[in-house]
């Protein structure tokens, strides 16, 4: 894996258009109609755990936003959507955005951390499948993961992911 200078950054009002036209570059047309999209509608993402990677002449490399959702009424972390624009894939930008959520998260406070992935992928971050954590269909269940920022963080933690809006 080729490591390259990133300078990373907490995304602004500035960098929304840049960063959708990623998320659109890197997911199918119609990524909005995923569960997870129905999570977030109406819901503002938390600002300080969206991220940007950018290279030294400030092209956008990768980009990571975070909301707030409830599972089974506790407040926890939705990660995603996260991308690695196509001609950077493979340099360890997701890499560096999950690990900077990670410590950002846990340092605001947070103590869990769930996202919707490839289980094999996600587990070098810490991450396991969320038995009795259930996620809007048509979710598969074996890629509902979870993370403990905190000891014990998960424990009561079960039942339906919902909206804060909810």
């Amino acid at each position: 894996m080729q490591q390259t200078a990133l300078i990373l950054a907490t995304e602004t009002p500035d960098d929304w258009w840049e960063v959708e036209a990623l998320y659109d570059l890197c997911f199918a047309p119609g990524r909005s109609a995923l569960s997870s999209y129905r999570l977030r509608e109406g819901v503002n993402p938390i600002a300080a755990l969206c991220l940007t990677a950018r290279d030294r002449d400030g092209i956008l490399a990768g980009a990571v936003r975070n909301w707030p959702v409830l599972v089974g009424g506790k407040d926890t972390v939705l990660l995603g959507p996260i991308a690695v624009h196509p001609t950077r894939q493979g340099e360890g930008v997701a890499s560096l955005l999950m690990q900077r959520c990670l410590t950002d998260a846990r340092d605001l406070g947070w103590s869990r951390l769930m996202l919707v992935g490839d289980a094999p992928y996600y587990r070098r971050f810490g991450f396991d499948r969320l038995k009795g954590v259930i996620m809007p269909p048509p979710t598969n269940p074996d890629r509902v993961l979870g993370v403990a920022l905190s000891e014990g963080a998960w424990h009561g933690a079960q039942g339906a992911v919902t909206s804060v809006n909810d």
